[in-house]
């Protein structure tokens, strides 16, 4: 069975001078590059009704147009798996997603990720673009992600998504003791010499991340960051960017820092603490059917939690 995708975007002016391939991925970034390569050379997505060659130069202004028959994706299994579901109607699945699963299936993770769990929950996602996931997080990052359930509802997603007005706030634990909140607005973009991480850099992407300071620790501060944009790994870079990098980044992280006097136990945490304490707390957004804002929390994991606790036992003892 097939589908009829029917989605619009008008070029940025900012965008004066990309190629047409080049300015179609990040326009609808739900699609591959590869994919939206055919559908351009199928004529099925054109600019201002007019088919166009992939390498086409952009002025701005112009209105890409995308109508294409979507057949299901195959190249996925669906794998029975067990997923937290903090709310699911026909439309959306808004999920709290534990630390160690990869979000969508890559060279180093074939199989066993959110994806093909959606795949097996919802078989008709097979017919939507990445099976309704309209954005990730990383690996070892736990919290709340919404999928959506039909075409209409990933349309209505990513346009939110685009528009910046879908809220995300995440809850992040950091090495340094922070006397303020602030927001950091620094472009983000892959770091020049090593392919793995990202990094604020002049050719990057905007990304603006707001964060608040929640409670204060003799070394370390628990903080709460809104994004305004989704940039991959951003609150992880933009705040190793201020110095104050999360804990348990090995990334990202630099060399460990414990604090002079601490005791044994702490120190052992914050050692062995196996991911980087980020956690996806709030979720708020239009839902896609009935036009109504809606909001889903998640509380912080067992491990953040116990993180927090040596914390304030350190700083309670150590005063």
């Amino acid at each position: 069975m097939s589908e009829t995708l029917h989605r619009d975007a008008r070029v940025p002016d900012a965008m004066a001078g990309q190629r047409l391939d080049q300015a179609a991925a990040e326009l609808f970034d739900d699609f591959s590059r590869e994919r939206l390569k055919g559908w351009i050379q199928q004529g099925v997505l054109t600019v201002d009704g007019e088919q166009r060659r992939p390498k086409h130069k952009l002025h701005g202004g112009e209105q890409l147009l995308l109508r294409a028959e979507l057949e299901e994706d195959t190249r996925f299994e669906p794998q029975a798996m067990t997923l937290d579901i903090v709310f699911e109607d026909d439309e959306v699945l808004v999920i709290n997603k534990p630390a160690g699963l990869v979000v969508h299936p890559a060279a180093g993770n074939p199989d066993g990720t959110l994806l093909n769990a959606v795949l097996y929950h919802h078989p008709a996602a097979a017919s939507i673009p990445r099976a309704g996931i309209v954005h990730r997080l990383d690996k070892d990052t736990t919290g709340l992600m919404v999928v959506a359930k039909t075409l209409a509802a990933q349309a209505a997603l990513v346009e939110q998504l685009q528009a910046r007005s879908m809220s995300r706030e995440y809850d992040a634990v950091v090495t340094g003791v922070m006397t303020s909140g602030g927001t950091v607005d620094a472009p983000i973009g892959r770091h020049p010499k090593d392919r793995k991480r990202q990094a604020v850099t002049g050719n990057g992407k905007p990304a603006v991340t707001h964060y608040r300071v929640t409670e204060r620790f003799r070394h370390h501060t628990h903080v709460r960051c809104k994004l305004e944009t989704g940039r991959t790994h951003q609150i992880r870079v933009h705040l190793a960017h201020k110095r104050f990098p999360l804990i348990g980044d090995a990334l990202y992280g630099g060399r460990l820092k414990l604090p002079p006097g601490a005791d044994d136990a702490l120190k052992d945490l914050l050692r062995g603490f196996p991911r980087q304490a980020l956690h996806a707390r709030k979720l708020a957004f239009v839902h896609p059917a009935s036009g109504q804002r809606v909001e889903y929390r998640a509380e912080l994991p067992d491990d953040m939690l116990m993180l927090l606790d040596y914390l304030r036992h350190d700083h309670a003892t150590m005063r």
